[in-house]
């Protein structure tokens, strides 16, 4: 098995929402892991590695839109590809 199409380069801000001018479509064809303070997130919803913070949903609670609520975490912030 060859991959010939590379990886592209993760980027310093990223978002999983479509709306959002962080996203970027390509990235999801790859599995993208996210370590916060030395442990591995599987609930992250936007990250910055540059400012050091991530976005993570809080439980059950949801805006005026309907989307989840996010709160924002601070700390070290490593993002690769698994």
């Amino acid at each position: 098995m060859n991959d010939t199409k590379s990886k592209p380069a993760l980027p310093d801000r990223f978002s999983g929402n479509p709306r959002s001018p962080h996203h970027i479509a390509e990235i999801f064809e790859y599995e993208v892991g996210i370590r916060f303070n030395g442990k591995e997130r599987f609930d992250v919803e936007e990250y910055c590695i540059s400012e050091g913070w991530v976005k993570v949903a809080a439980h059950k609670a949801l805006d005026r839109r309907g989307n989840p609520l996010l709160v924002t975490k601070k700390g070290t912030v490593e993002a690769f590809y698994r």
